[in-house]
């Protein structure tokens, strides 16, 4: 099954990634990581088992290649972070080393690279001085390395890398010097990120984890194991050679046979042809004839989109097909737009207290409305335009306002209403006068329902206060023609009243 699988994998690689990593030359991956340990030392004493997370995991790895050859080299050194603790306590802590060197080579197969490598590694190994007193001591083992790596293509262009290494002791120490025995190995994978990709190096981000198991036995018989979990990030810079696109050999462009569409443009609702209508056609503007067409010849064929626009009518947009050496009909239809008006918005309070007044008579023109809950009435479809607004209510003191009306918005006026002022009489003044000549005359005044009399002076003038309402005033002067006036008086408003009385016998 795995050998299928690889065959597969072959069979479905793409020359543009197979090329790719031919033409690299060198990568360097820069890395940042936590580590998750556990392990366990075993000796004389009550032994001692310790586990933690600790940050500070640092890696830096670089490659090259002999030009665009299967053999190259590699470096690569790490710092890992190391922490004892009991609970929250830190017993002891440091820092360990790890480096490796040596040739490497590198195997094709399609989409699927493998890199195989061998060289020196050298190693900080730990173990404690003693495990009721742990102080960190540091191992070290020189080894030959033997590993390598595999990168297999997924979608989207991520890639997946799997990777082992196994070193071989040559020499083994503990932290005095002494002999030692250590054996241990290390297996990792990743998730390849593709950032970005320029003319002669590429990004990438690299999600890593690395699994590393190693055992040390002191010549006392001291056995110290540990497993290390690394999780981190890394982000892989490489060069490449430049992209070189083969030559394309234009092929001979098809004789196309230009063809042609006629436009008609007419009213949606009656069907009458619109002249003068603009219609756009590939970019260009056209104007319709008396019969509302336009006709437009040497198009390439293809879908036709034309928008129509007319003074009145809404924007209208159609699309046609031209067909190759004929010629297309298109019908636009454009819908009148509605008459311009507006909208006004009333508001009415009460100019003491500034509460709505609600259910008040409004009259907007000629409209009619009373305002709601809110004091607002809303009146619509008024012409553009200044309009007179006269607001009355029981109690308060009529208002007349004035507004201007602007289509296709809403307007909005406050009209304030004062309250009428109970308990102050009204002033009714004025002056009779004779209508011959206009010479004033002294007169009398009755005012019967007031319980009213009164004459006015040598200049005709009178000035008389009653309580508001609706009386009927009588006017009288010796050798003149009585008069009677209906008028309605308001409380705590003057009122002016003058009077011309024709002598008798005269019209």
């Amino acid at each position: 099954m795995a050998r299928l699988a690889l065959v597969l994998l072959v069979l479905l690689a793409t020359p543009a990634a197979h090329a790719e990593a031919v033409a690299e030359h060198a990568s360097l991956r820069l890395r940042y990581g936590l580590s998750l340990r556990d392990g366990r030392q075993a000796d004389v004493g009550p032994g001692l088992t310790y586990e933690g997370f600790t940050p500070n995991d640092l890696a830096v790895v670089g490659t090259g290649w002999w030009g665009t050859s299967w053999l190259g080299a590699w470096a690569g050194v790490q710092r890992e972070a190391f922490d004892l603790r009991e609970e929250a306590l830190r017993i002891t802590g440091g820092s360990l080393l790890r480096a490796s060197v040596g040739p490497r080579a590198r195997l094709l197969l399609g989409p699927v690279r493998a890199e195989l490598g061998a060289g020196y590694g050298f190693s900080q190994l730990p173990h404690f001085s003693d495990s009721s007193e742990p102080v960190l001591l540091r191992g070290v083992r020189h080894a030959a390395v033997v590993g390598g790596l595999v990168r297999l293509p997924l979608v989207l262009g991520l890639r997946l890398e799997a990777r082992g290494e196994l070193p071989v002791a040559l020499s083994v120490r503990d932290a005095s010097g002494a002999r030692a025995e250590a054996k241990g190995f290390s297996v990792g994978g990743a998730l390849l990120v593709p950032l970005r990709r320029a003319e002669r190096w590429t990004g990438t981000l690299v999600l890593d984890f690395q699994h590393v198991q190693d055992t040390v036995t002191l010549e006392d018989g001291t056995q110290s194991r540990q497993r290390l979990r690394r999780m981190g990030a890394a982000l892989e810079l490489a060069w490449h050679d430049a992209a070189r696109p083969a030559p394309r050999v234009p092929a001979p462009a098809p004789v196309v046979v230009p063809g042609s569409v006629r436009v008609r443009v007419l009213d949606a609702r009656t069907g009458a042809p619109l002249p003068g209508a603009r219609v756009v056609l590939g970019g260009v503007e056209h104007v319709a004839s008396a019969e509302g067409e336009v006709e437009v010849a040497s198009l390439s064929p293809g879908p036709l989109s034309a928008r129509v626009s007319a003074e009145g009518y809404a924007a209208s947009e159609a699309t046609a097909t031209v067909e190759e050496g004929a010629r297309s009909e298109l019908e636009v239809r454009a819908t009148p737009l509605p008459p311009a008006t507006g909208t006004l918005r009333v508001t009415v309070v009460d100019a003491r207290t500034g509460a709505p007044l609600p259910d008040i008579r409004v009259s907007v023109g000629a409209v009619q409305a009373r305002t709601d809950l809110t004091g607002q009435a809303v009146v619509e479809d008024l012409a553009p335009g200044p309009v007179a607004i006269s607001v009355a209510a029981s109690g308060f003191r009529s208002a007349d306002e004035a507004a201007v009306v602007v289509a296709g918005q809403e307007s909005s006026l406050s009209v304030p209403l004062a309250a009428e002022r109970k308990g102050t009489r009204a002033t009714l003044s004025g002056q009779v006068r004779s209508a011959r000549g206009g010479k004033p005359l002294v007169a009398t005044l009755r005012i019967t329902k007031a319980r009213v009399r009164a004459r006015t002076d040598a200049k005709g003038a009178f000035n008389v206060q009653v309580r508001g309402g609706t009386y009927r005033i009588t006017i009288s002067a010796r050798g003149h023609r009585a008069q009677t006036k209906v008028i309605t008086l308001r409380e705590g408003e003057r009122t002016i009243l003058n009077v011309d009385l024709f002598p008798r016998g005269k019209r």
